[in-house]
């Protein structure tokens, strides 16, 4: 969090009134001002603290959470969305919607663009792949190329079971936040560089190097290494991978689902469904998850009441980012 042009995002959005989630994550940082390539200034907050604080923000505001329930389909009037189906076949009616599934999966997607099912932490085989409600309602989705021409892009990063690393390796993670390893000259491939989701940071400092960052567990900045290979390095003879379990082979896909939008976050093509998240354009982290949905959770309020939709100016880096997707898309 914080890194880059992030910080300009987050006091934005701060400043606009949508500092909430960034106050979450402000206060569960485990580090603060850290630089590494590609990032100046992050922040790293503890993924494995953060869900219930969310959570208990969400409660907080009286807003019903539906847990281990999936949205399969829709039902609309013409342009407009009436009812969302669960997959226990419950019906949710609704003025507005707003959707936010991601890009990521589901299984199938995971075999065609990808190495298979890695295990991730979106735990497909547990809960169902993921169904994007704007396709179910007549809009064809966008999809995210690599430069080969393959579809989809490589999550960037993996992490490991800190307590299964090297003693040196986890102060210097506990009092720094940071650890970076000389990848073997024999190993190193450019290739991957390609693959990643994460384009901005795609420096060949991560082909020459694997860097560790303290986000709880060790965060590990490749979208996946081979475990035999992984623990031939000093320090990391006995490592484990976390999420993804089988990150020696691979990693999540995503972009696989894009809805086409306006700037205001309203889907194309229908009068009540805005959009955020990877959902809404080729963006990546948390940052842009939480000003998106921000913007369009507003003008859900505007939509209902007949307003015009906000559009955030190009000269905030929130409001250039997001015209700047769908210039580019």
């Amino acid at each position: 969090m914080r890194n880059n042009g992030r910080y300009t995002a987050t006091e934005e959005a701060i400043l606009l009134g949508g500092g909430e989630l960034f106050d979450i994550s402000d206060e569960c940082s485990k580090h603060k001002e850290i630089e590494f390539p590609g990032h100046k200034h992050a922040s790293l907050y503890n993924v494995a603290i953060i869900e219930p604080q969310v959570k208990m923000l969400l409660q907080s505001l009286g807003i019903h959470i539906f847990l281990q329930s999936r949205v399969v389909d829709v039902q609309k009037d013409g342009v407009k969305l009436t009812k969302i189906k669960l997959h226990n076949e419950e019906l949710i009616k609704g003025d507005v919607f707003i959707e936010t599934t991601g890009s990521t999966g589901s299984i199938g997607n995971c075999l065609k663009y990808g190495n298979g099912c890695v295990m991730c932490i979106l735990r497909c085989p547990s809960f169902g792949p993921r169904i994007s409600l704007s396709q179910k309602a007549g809009i064809s989705d966008l999809l995210g190329q690599r430069k080969d021409g393959s579809y989809g892009a490589f999550s960037g990063s993996c992490k490991l079971n800190k307590d299964s690393l090297s003693k040196e390796i986890v102060k210097e993670l506990n009092d720094k936040g940071l650890y970076i390893i000389p990848i073997p000259k024999k190993d190193i491939s450019f290739d991957k560089l390609n693959i990643k989701v994460c384009q901005q940071y795609a420096l060949k400092e991560y082909a020459e190097n694997l860097v560790l960052l303290d986000t709880g567990h060790a965060k590990l900045m490749v979208p996946f290494y081979p475990l035999d290979k992984l623990r031939k390095i000093k320090g990391l003879e006995n490592a484990r991978y976390e999420d993804p379990y089988a990150g020696g082979r691979g990693n999540s896909i995503r972009y696989l689902s894009i809805a086409p939008r306006d700037n205001g976050m309203k889907v194309n093509g229908l009068d009540n469904l805005l959009c955020a998240g990877e959902k809404s354009g080729l963006f990546v982290g948390h940052t842009e998850a939480i000003v998106t949905g921000s913007l369009a959770g507003h003008n859900s309020i505007r939509l209902d009441l007949g307003m015009p939709l906000l559009k955030l100016p190009r000269n905030l880096a929130s409001g250039d980012l997001i015209a700047y997707a769908n210039e580019e898309i």
